[in-house]
């Protein structure tokens, strides 16, 4: 049994701990906090409420309902000291569906400022929720494409007053209910003024991406190009103010959306493109896009197929914008003097920052071990500041 646990179960009322059948063994072997600290929680993961319970050795003779609800009990109450700012919720057995109904929880939830839920959340308790709470600025619903209700996401979307960050995920084997699609994007619509990141991984329905003007962020993970003529009309019309985007595609106009971007995006700072064919088509737009972008300072390159890495790295050497430093590139495999080329050219500027991902199938341990001699050598000269090599993605995804 873990610390946090034996703390919270001293917490507990006495009326809690005799529900629970908690003898006074544990008050006589620990004492009870003189602090309440869990009282200022902002934070509420449900997640981690279940890994708790299911370290009950203690009250083995009690059920996990019931552990469940006098512990939110103790964290849920209009005497909280502090109200949760962030709810994530994962709940696929409906565990949390009375939430909402706990006295107190209009207290506590009432100034949430981000909320995270994933696949069949109860209807009842968003619903709910919507009641209590207006004030969410960050959303994420994962495994969009997996809920059989909606109706109390879409309220929950319409009532808050001030949405910023979105984000709505779609199961890769998910077959899509493009009536929600579409009912979850005109709920976005109607906070057009204040959406600034946004992540859709379906081609949109609506005209949503010419209905946002206040874009900062744009991910969108879809992979063919019918709706790419509405990307590009989008970043025109955000008049310069669009910092970030992040892109995955195939069989798409290279050069017209990368000249969209140079031509319309002046104060541009984070920049991923992810290309599954056509790569080679766009070097030379990597050049325009430097001269334009001179804010630029983190560039992402994804490339799935054969990519002329040593134009690339010429063309950054030479007219990279002076606070572009870091880098990420991934690749079936690197050349070694493709890198050498890189290194060579980059002398006078700031080190660079640099992670790179490879397929491991494509490079054996000996290459790799001449990478990380050839990385080292060029960190000596100052020529690289910092640097990552992975064979693997997810780890790659995840650095700096």
């Amino acid at each position: 049994m873990s610390k946090l646990f034996k703390i919270i179960i001293l917490l507990l009322s006495e009326e809690s701990r005799d529900t629970l059948g908690i003898n006074n063994s544990i008050t006589e072997t620990y004492q009870r906090p003189l602090f309440n600290y869990i009282d200022y929680w902002k934070y509420l993961d449900m997640s981690f409420i279940e890994n708790l319970i299911s370290q009950r050795s203690i009250i083995e003779y009690s059920s996990a309902s019931v552990i469940r609800n006098e512990i939110l009990k103790l964290l849920i109450n209009k005497n909280r000291s502090k109200k949760f700012i962030n709810l994530s919720i994962q709940d696929d057995y409906g565990y949390y569906d009375y939430l909402h109904h706990i006295s107190g929880a209009e207290h506590c939830f009432s100034k949430l400022e981000s909320f995270y839920c994933k696949r069949n959340v109860d209807q009842s308790f968003i619903k709910g929720l919507a009641r209590i709470c207006k004030s969410i600025e960050k959303f994420r619903f994962e495994d969009v494409s997996n809920c059989v209700d909606n109706s109390g996401i879409i309220k929950l979307i319409e009532v808050q007053e001030k949405l910023i960050d979105v984000v709505f995920t779609v199961d890769y084997y998910g077959n899509g209910n493009k009536s929600f699609y579409k009912s979850l994007e005109e709920s976005l619509i109607r906070h057009a003024d204040t959406v600034h990141y946004l992540r859709i991984d379906w081609k949109p329905i609506t005209r949503l991406l010419s209905c946002l003007p206040n874009l900062l962020s744009l991910e969108f993970n879809i992979t063919h190009s019918e709706y790419w003529n509405d990307l590009v009309n989008l970043i025109e019309g955000t008049k310069g103010y669009l910092t970030e985007i992040d892109i995955t595609y195939e069989d798409v106009d290279d050069e017209m959306l990368i000249q969209a971007i140079y031509q319309n995006c002046p104060n541009l700072r984070y920049l991923k493109i992810s290309l599954m064919n056509h790569t080679n088509s766009l070097i030379s737009e990597f050049e325009n896009l430097s001269i334009h972008c001179k804010l630029l300072n983190k560039l992402f390159i994804e490339i799935y197929n054969n990519f002329s890495w040593d134009k690339l790295f010429i063309i950054l050497a030479r007219s990279a914008p002076i606070g572009l430093f870091k880098f990420k590139f991934h690749s079936t495999r690197f050349e070694l003097e493709d890198f050498k080329l890189f290194f060579d050219n980059w002398k006078n500027r700031n080190p660079v920052l640099l992670t790179i991902s490879y397929t491991p199938f494509f490079v054996n341990l000996s290459e790799h071990h001449q990478l990380v001699d050839l990385f080292e050598k060029y960190k000596v000269k100052e020529i690289i500041k910092k640097y990552y090599i992975s064979g693997h993605f997810e780890e790659f995804s995840n650095n700096y």
